[in-house]
This record gives C-alpha cells, sequence and structure tokens, in this order.
C-alpha cells in the first residue's frame, strides 16, 4: 500500500471547497471546543484543588507525622529522621482545640498548634504557605506569650497588632473557677499578637492561631508530635518504612504512631478526586457527541463516493488501502480539531488572571462612557465591574494549574474520537464490489 496517494486523496477530500454541508469544518469545530474547554476546566479545577490540598499539606497535616513522643527524644527524634533519605524536614508540635478571646469581648472555637520559635527554618514549605499582612509583623514566637492569629479570626474578633487576646482551653471552660484569670493551671493565658497571617484556605484563614510550643504545653497534655515533610509526597509509602526502620524499638518510641497523608486526609482528597473525575466524564461526553457527528458524515461520505472508491479498487487500490482514506480523513479531523482547541486552551489556562483581567477593563470601559452620558443627565452611576470582588468572594483570582500529561490525555481524546470514528465509519468500504458499481455508473 502507497502510503502517499492515499495522504493525497484523504486531504483532497477534506480541505477541496465543499458545496453541501461543511461537516469536516463542523467536527474540528466540535473537537476543538471540546478540547479546549475540558483545558481551561480541569486547570481551573487543579487550581482550586491543589491549592487546598497544599495549603493542608504544607500548613496542617504534613506529609507523615510520627509520635507522640516524650519531650526528652524529640531532638533526638528530628536528627534522626533527617538522616533518612527523601525527608526535607522535620518539625516537633503540639495541637489542641481551644477558644480565644478579644479585648472586646468578640470570641470564637479555634485550632491552636504550639510550633518551636525557628519552625520557619526548620519548614520552609510551611513559612511560604503563611504571607503576612502589611506592619502585622512577621513570625516571631520567641516570646512565650506571642500569638500569630489567622486574618478572618482577627476581624471577627475585633483585634490587630500589639492587641491581647485571651485564650482558653475546652475543658477550662466547664471547670468551675477562675476561667477569666491569667493562670496556666487555669487552662487560659493572655498572649499578645504579633503576627496576622494568610494562607488563602478559608478554613485556615478563620480558626487558626499558632504559639509557642512551650506554651501550649500548658494546655495539652499530649506529648508532641512530628511533622515530617517529604522531597515527594508522592513517595510517602516508602518513606513511611524507613521511617518505621530507623525509630521503632528505640527508647520513648514505645507508643509511637506513623501514619501517611492519605492516612489522615482519606475522604477529603478520595472526594476531590472524586469530584475531578465526573467532571472530566461530563466534559468529555463533547468527545462522544463530536465522535458521533464524525461517525454519520464519514458514513455519509463513504456512500456518495461510491463510485470514487469503485474506480479507485479497479485500478488497483486495494480493499486496505481505500478504507484507509476514510481512516486518514478521521485522522486529519483529529489532529486538525484537537491541536486548534489544544493551543487556545493553553493560552487561556496559563492566563486565567490576565483573561478576567482583561474583560474587567472591557466592562468597566463601557461603564466609565455609560457614567459619563449619565452625568450630563444628572442621572445615577453605575459602580465599577468587578468578577471577584473582596465584598462577596474571599478569594482574589481564579487559580489555575496546567499538568502536562492531563494535557496530552486530553488532545489524545479528541484525536482517537475521531480516529475510531471514521475506523468505524469506513467499514462499509468493504462490502462495495467494484465491478456492481462501475455497471451502473
Amino acid at each position: 500500500m502507497n502510503i502517499k496517494w492515499v495522504w493525497y486523496i484523504a486531504a483532497r477530500y477534506i480541505f477541496k471547497k465543499q458545496k453541501k454541508t461543511p461537516s469536516a469544518a463542523l467536527s474540528i469545530l466540535g473537537i476543538a471546543t471540546g478540547v479546549f474547554a475540558l483545558i481551561v476546566i480541569i486547570a481551573v479545577m487543579n487550581g482550586f484543588q491543589l491549592s487546598f490540598i497544599e495549603s493542608i499539606l504544607e500548613i496542617s497535616s504534613y506529609h507523615l507525622r510520627a509520635g507522640p513522643l516524650p519531650p526528652e527524644y524529640t531532638d533526638d527524634a528530628r536528627t534522626a529522621l533527617l538522616s533518612v533519605p527523601g525527608i526535607e524536614a522535620a518539625v516537633p508540635f503540639r495541637e489542641f482545640q481551644g477558644l480565644v478571646r478579644g479585648r472586646w469581648g468578640g470570641q470564637q472555637a479555634v485550632v491552636v498548634r504550639g510550633l518551636p520559635p525557628d519552625a520557619p527554618a526548620m519548614d520552609t514549605a510551611m513559612a511560604q504557605r503563611l504571607e503576612f499582612e502589611d506592619g502585622s509583623g512577621c513570625f516571631d514566637l520567641k516570646n512565650g506569650r506571642n500569638v500569630l492569629l489567622s486574618a478572618v479570626l482577627a476581624r471577627r474578633i475585633g483585634v490587630g497588632i500589639d492587641s491581647e487576646i485571651t485564650l482558653f482551653s475546652i475543658p477550662s471552660i466547664f471547670s468551675v473557677g477562675d476561667a477569666e484569670g491569667d493562670d496556666e493551671n487555669s487552662g487560659s493565658m493572655v498572649f499578645t499578637v504579633t503576627g496576622i497571617f494568610t494562607t488563602g484556605f478559608y478554613e485556615f484563614d478563620t480558626g487558626w492561631i499558632f504559639i509557642n510550643i512551650d506554651s501550649a504545653a500548658a494546655f495539652s497534655e499530649t506529648d508532641p508530635v512530628l511533622g515530617i515533610k517529604l522531597k515527594n509526597r508522592f513517595h510517602d509509602q516508602r518513606a513511611l518504612e524507613l521511617v518505621r526502620k530507623n525509630l521503632e524499638g528505640k527508647p520513648g518510641f514505645e507508643s509511637a504512631k506513623f501514619s501517611s497523608w492519605r492516612d489522615y486526609n482519606r475522604s477529603f482528597f478520595g472526594a476531590l478526586r472524586t469530584e475531578k473525575l465526573f467532571m472530566f466524564i461530563l466534559v468529555g461526553l463533547i468527545f462522544i457527541v463530536v465522535g458521533l457527528n464524525i461517525y454519520q458524515a464519514q458514513r455519509r461520505a463513504v456512500l456518495e463516493r461510491r463510485e470514487e472508491t469503485g474506480l479507485l479498487r479497479a485500478i488497483g487500490g486495494g480493499e486496505r488501502a481505500v478504507r484507509m482514506i476514510f481512516v486518514f480523513d478521521g485522522a486529519i479531523i483529529g489532529l486538525s480539531g484537537a491541536a486548534a482547541g489544544l493551543i487556545p486552551g493553553l493560552l487561556i489556562a496559563g492566563n486565567i488572571p490576565r483573561f478576567f483581567t482583561i474583560i474587567e477593563i472591557i466592562v468597566n470601559f463601557f461603564i466609565n462612557i455609560f457614567n459619563l452620558i449619565a452625568g450630563f443627565f444628572n442621572a445615577g452611576g453605575v459602580r465599577d465591574f468587578a468578577i471577584f470582588s473582596p465584598a462577596v468572594f474571599y478569594i482574589k483570582e481564579i487559580p489555575s494549574r496546567i499538568i502536562p500529561g492531563e494535557a496530552v490525555m486530553i488532545f489524545m481524546f479528541g484525536f482517537l474520537s475521531a480516529l475510531f470514528a471514521a475506523w468505524f465509519a469506513s467499514r462499509k468500504v468493504s462490502r462495495a464490489r467494484p465491478a456492481e458499481v462501475l455497471r451502473y455508473e
């Protein structure tokens, strides 16, 4: 089979001027639309999901946990862990739930995490996820009475930098006694706000505070836990085995437990994975519709060109070669449509914030013209348009994350949907008999 003449005829069928309905152009447009939509939607979904996952893993749950450990063995355990291949950081911490009250009476339940003063140096990834508001200081827990508050929490209880708050442990709230005092034994302490941070994850920004790990010992009776960060969080199972081998059996580790981020975030991450899978399926239905359209178009093309295929068969074209003409038609449609959707899809998905900024600029341009005209008639104006107004939305912009493997998979979906549709439609060619076709011609 000579591939050159097959490609030539297939390209001629696709690109020559069509007198009838331009089914090839519509098929290419349909595949391009599906690839474009799926790339943009999945990139935005990845942006939201990965930002949530990274906030949880880098700030809250860590990649691995080992503990609880007696405080006198914590430093030795951390040193041993840092010598394990694949481990990037190990941070001791204490965590408990409490109630925080502002000076003017505002109060809220919070998650309190006690960290060492040099926690940012121990765990640079966590430090990068914490953004401190302008003028709100930095990560300062050297003083046992310093506290770092999440931004939304600080506004809810009405405090700022250098304000004082009272932290209560949950048991002390229900105990009988002076819960308003400043006594470590009574389960309440007064702290000074030295930093207000944001993480981009609403749950953390509404109810998390950081205090010194030694101060946390006055509220929590449990021993500290080591939060472990890996160079690659997906190698957690291998790292977990190495951690067990290095720590199990050593003094102080008799009751220690070892767990991975897959264990204590299983339900949440499973829900995100299911959500993404169903979104993939729903948007991927576009390719099924387009594939059916290509199948019907190619099937009609086979019937309309019975005389041409009969002539090609009569002059020496084999059944397989003639059939491949229509299969190559599907390949051309699939490649053209997938490429036409891939390129703008990657451009838009990689510049989502700029794309919405351009939309806001265009809309506000017309709003300003309207306000200018309304001003001559003493009519009320219209406010500037913002897609993500801080008064309505917590996020400032839509996050986007392109995963190359998923982009390639979406491209192949578009290409293969056209290829398989053309393959099934071309089966009609094998049923045509050249002698019968030419007799009636």
